[in-house]
């Protein structure tokens, strides 16, 4: 089995809702719909590229009519930003919640990272989608993408505070690690290894381990 058909088949598994009339609200029946078009195109971009993604590729998977797409989204570039920003909604929520029962920062960090590569490994599709198309469907997607970059960096900022408290410009070397996993895991996913990334949790965690922190003491600055 193909990553792509590993990962597909969300947008039919939500089944398509009865036709004509029914007692459901007008509020769930949106929701089911948005839900169908969302997972379409995650289903779409990555499997085909967001290149392909068109509004008559969304609606073909998802089994909604151009005008109930167009209730709902814009256009095709609006669909793509949901979906991305409910996909990345769903892997911060799984990070925080590996993270969030560690009681120091070593197990945090470790904690996070992985469920971060579990989440991508378990759902091929959606990690296409958030780590390497975004980078093709424009300026609006790439910002969401280097939002994205800055929460986690946020999280790797704040415990690397705890583990090396006089560390210059913390920030910024966040930034790099964060940015470092993201290109590995953009290289990965881009080859179809995506179920490898678990597998490089030990070596990604080297990333963190700052050499002699203690020659940085209050107000020292770095050797040159």
């Amino acid at each position: 089995m193909t990553e792509a058909e590993g990962g597909a088949g969300r947008a039919r598994d939500l089944a398509r809702l009865p036709s004509g009339r029914h007692r459901l609200s007008r509020d769930f029946v949106a929701q089911h719909q948005t839900a169908r078009i969302v997972a379409a195109v995650i289903e779409v971009t990555g499997t085909a590229g967001y290149a392909q993604l068109t509004v008559n590729s969304i609606i073909a998977r998802a089994g909604v009519s151009r005008a109930t797409f167009y209730v709902h989204f814009k256009n095709k570039e609006d669909a793509f930003l949901r979906a991305y920003d409910a996909t990345v909604e769903r892997l911060m929520e799984h990070v925080t919640d590996a993270y969030q029962g560690e009681t120091d920062a070593d197990g945090r960090l470790r904690a996070g990272l992985a469920a971060f590569l579990e989440f991508l490994a378990a759902e091929p599709l959606a990690a296409r989608t958030c780590i390497v198309e975004c980078l093709a469907a424009g300026p609006a997607a790439a910002a969401r993408r280097d939002a994205a970059k800055q929460a986690f960096a946020q999280v790797v900022v704040d415990n690397m505070r705890e583990l090396f408290p006089h560390y210059p410009e913390p920030e910024l070397m966040a930034e790099t690690i964060v940015g470092g996993i993201y290109e590995v895991a953009y290289t990965r996913i881009r080859r179809g290894e995506t179920a490898e990334l678990p597998r490089l949790l030990t070596g990604l965690l080297a990333a963190f381990a700052v050499p002699d922190p203690d020659r940085w003491g209050p107000g020292a600055a770095p050797a040159q």
